[in-house]
Parts: structure tokens; C-alpha cells; sequence
């Protein structure tokens, strides 16, 4: 839940308010809600099945097999979409670290006005803290990370009880007068807003991430994908309520950054604005602490298995995890946090993984009932195969709507496979070669 929240429905609330000139702004968040269900279906039954670690890198090897294609061939197409998967993992995981930390350092100049390079100093500075707090075992990581979940908690409940009890109008969720759910305007906002709520939902799935570390996964694995989404969802929409129906929608812009400070600092005045903001940077600091902790895990999985670079298969000598993996992501990382701006990185981050990982994952899941059936399964899917298309359809929509930034994640792909064929192929030909008698 902490990986979920992060900065981003702080940055985004005021983008996708300011797309829906109806007030109908709640519905961006229920149908990224309604997303995250969807495939948490998926995922579900994919990290309870095969709780590794790697998440999807394991999934996509297994659904699409492994065998050699010919003799002498490195692998079949599970090898290739694995490879993908961790390919685009290692520029995307360090894309959504610099999204915390460039929204952090953004955040912050509401309490310290600071020029765009300090704030650089700031979010490069961010990864290179997270990184020496990682790079320990991971049972204390778990006690730190406790603790951040309960500032997230105490952060949001106090956002939601001061706007609920001070309510000025109500928040619309049906449409009034010649307004209507299927107007070409309606959705052309929910195409653009959702690309950021639906970023604001992700990580729901980390868990997977961490499969091989779970106790009994083929129950909490489910159990934590779905806690977490209906949670957050509950969080989200109340967050969203009670802001808004302090502040008129009708005068938020999308470029309001600090809207829930305005709006904590409107009730209590100046010092209320400056300890809430003080305590969002917490949360998304809380964030970027575990979505770190997952992605390192990834590079590891796949070089352990063969299919990844080897350097990145080593694990500290005495703590025990995967520190190449950490160091390398964390480098990309501070990198890409100093290079790029916040709205840039969300559309790249959603635009990279659609197709390699949920769209992918949505059709792994078909082809592993196919070959093993479903008798097996520790937890199975409701309605079969209904959410699966459902999936698929809500991706490609969500894939279209990231407009220019779907080529980037086209373009990274290819690049993968490019990679992949070269890697392998020359892996083949240092192979030593017998000749028979």
C-alpha cells in the first residue's frame, strides 16, 4: 500500500480534476480502480501459483514456454518475453524512482522555494538515501517499512477527516442537465486522466516481486493484491471527496501542484499546509522505499535463471541480497531524476509496461490453463476468461490514450529483442564445439 500511495495522487489530483469540465473527476479514480481489480485477477493467480522472485519474469517464462524453437537455440518464446520483461524493468523501474523523487523535490518547494537545480540536487540526492537504507537485510527493511505505512495511514486519515467535517458542497458523481456517462467529452477525460490515476494505483502487484520471500503466498499473495487495491481505492475516493468539497473543482487548473496543502493550510491556516506537506513527502518517500525493494529483485531473478546479464546474479556476501541489481537501478535511477520531468516520466512508465507486462501477463494466464488446466491453482480467478478480456481491452485503451509516448514504448521493446537475439547469439557461437568421430 505504501508503494501505491507515493506522491502521485497528490501531483495528479489537480490534472485530473482540471480535465473533467462536468465535476465528474471521481470516475478517473474508479476506473483506475476498476483496472487494478481487473488484473489483480491476473496477478493473483499468476504470483500464487509461482511465488518467485521476479514477479512477472517468471510468469511470462513459464506461459510461454521454454523449450528450444530448434536445436542449438537458446530458448523458446518464454525465454524471450521474460528477457523483455527484465529489459524494460531496468529502464522503467529507475523512470518510476526518478517520478518520486522529481515529485518529491517538486512537492517540496511549497515550504522551500528552490530553483529547478537544486530541486535536481534534491531528487538525485532522494535515490542515493534510499539506496543506503536498502542495502541491508531484508528483515529490517521490513520493521522500517511498518513504520512508514503507519505515516501514510495517520497522513491521509487527518487529509479526510479535516475535509469531511469541513464540507462546503457536495462532490458530483452522476451527471445533471444534458451531461451523460457516454459523451465523446466524458471519456476523452477519463482517456486523458486515467493514464495518471491509473499510475497512482500501481504497485498493487509488488508483492509478486518479492514471491520467494513470502510465507504461505498461495494465500497471501491474493490477500495482499486485493487488501491493498480495495484499501487504497477507499482511500482515494475520500481523499478526493473530502479536497474537493472544500475547494470549488471549477477553479482548480492542473498546474495547482500543492492542491492538498492549499487546501489544509485554507482550513488551518499556514502552518497546517506546511506539516501536511511535510508528511506527504513522507509518504512518498515511503513509496519510493518500496518499489525499490521490489524492482531490485527482478535483474536478479533473470540473471540467476541464465536469461539476464550474470553480474547482476550476485548477492551480498553477508547481507544476503541482490546488491548489483540495487546499485545498478538506483545509478539509472539518480540519473533519469535529473534528466526528465515528472509528467514525461508517468506517460513513459505506463506506455513501457502495457504491453510487456500486463497485456502479456493477461495472455500467459490463458496459455497456462490451457497447458496445465486449473484444478491445481491456489487461487483461481472469478469468471474466467472474462476478466482477462476485459484486461486487454482496458490496456490497449489506457496504451492508446499515452498518445506519442506509446511509440517510446514500442521503440523499447524492439530494442529488446534487438538485444536479446545479439546477447544469445553470441552467446551460441562462444559455445565449444565437439567433433564427432
Amino acid at each position: 500500500m505504501i508503494d501505491m500511495v507515493g506522491i502521485g495522487p497528490f501531483v495528479v489530483m489537480p490534472f485530473v480534476v482540471a480535465q473533467f469540465k462536468e465535476g465528474l473527476f471521481v470516475w478517473a479514480w474508479i476506473f483506475g480502480a476498476i483496472t487494478a481489480l481487473v488484473d489483480a485477477m491476473i496477478w493473483s493467480e499468476l504470483g500464487a501459483k509461482y511465488p518467485l522472485a521476479g514477479g512477472t519474469y517468471n510468469f511470462n517464462r513459464i506461459a510461454f514456454g521454454e523449450k528450444p524453437v530448434r536445436p542449438g537455440h537458446l530458448g523458446g518464446g518464454g525465454r524471450l518475453m521474460s528477457f523483455l520483461y527484465v529489459w524494460q524493468t531496468s529502464i522503467q523501474a529507475p523512470l518510476v524512482m526518478a517520478s518520486a523523487t522529481i515529485g518529491f523535490a517538486e512537492y517540496l518547494t511549497y515550504i522551500v522555494p528552490m530553483y529547478e537545480w537544486q530541486q535536481k540536487m534534491v531528487s538525485g540526492g532522494l535515490v542515493i538515501l534510499v539506496f543506503l537504507l536498502l542495502y541491508r537485510k531484508i528483515e529490517s527493511i521490513g520493521k522500517i517499512s511498518v513504520v512508514m505505512g503507519v505515516i501514510v495511514m495517520l497522513t491521509i486519515a487527518w487529509i479526510i477527516i479535516s475535509g469531511l467535517s469541513n464540507q462546503a458542497h457536495a462532490v458530483k458523481f452522476i451527471p445533471t442537465g444534458d451531461e451523460s456517462f457516454f459523451s465523446y467529452a466524458f471519456w476523452a477525460a477519463i482517456s486523458h486522466a486515467s493514464v495518471k490515476t491509473v499510475y497512482a494505483y500501481l504497485g498493487y502487484y509488488n508483492v509478486c516481486h518479492l514471491g520467494g520471500e513470502i510465507k504461505d503466498p498461495g494465500r497471501n499473495i491474493p490477500r495482499s493484491i486485493f487488501i491493498s487495491i480495495i484499501g487504497i481505492t477507499i482511500l482515494y475516493l475520500l481523499m478526493n471527496v473530502s479536497v474537493m468539497g472544500v475547494i470549488n473543482w471549477s477553479s482548480v487548473n492542473e498546474n495547482d501542484k500543492y492542491l492538498v496543502s492549499s487546501f489544509m493550510e485554507q482550513l488551518y491556516g499556514p502552518a497546517a499546509g506546511t506539516i501536511v506537506t511535510v508528511l506527504i513527502l513522507c509518504v512518498a518517500f515511503s513509496s519510493l522505499f518500496a518499489l525499490v525493494l521490489g524492482y531490485s529483485r527482478v535483474p536478479y531473478a533473470a540473471a540467476v535463471d541464465g536469461n539476464f546479464f550474470k553480474t547482476f546474479a550476485k548477492v551480498h556476501p553477508s547481507k544476503k541480497f541482490p546488491y548489483i541489481s540495487l546499485i545498478f537501478l538506483c545509478a539509472l535511477g539518480f540519473v533519469f531524476s535529473l534528466l526528465f520531468k515528472l509528467s514525461q516520466v508517468i506517460s513513459s512508465i505506463l506506455a513501457m509496461r502495457i504491453i510487456v507486462q500486463f497485456i502479456a501477463q493477461a495472455v500467459g494466464v490463458v496459455l497456462l490453463r490451457k497447458k496445465f488446466g486449473s484444478k491445481r491453482l491456489p487461487f483461481k480467478m472469478w469468471l474466467f476468461p472474462f476478466p482477462v478480456i476485459l484486461s486487454i481491452s482496458i490496456w490497449i485503451f489506457l496504451f492508446i490514450s499515452t498518445g506519442w509516448f506509446a511509440l517510446w514504448g514500442i521503440l523499447i521493446a524492439v530494442v529488446g529483442i534487438v538485444v536479446y537475439l545479439v546477447k544469445n547469439s553470441l552467446r551460441h557461437n562462444q559455445q565449444p564445439v565437439i567433433h564427432l568421430p
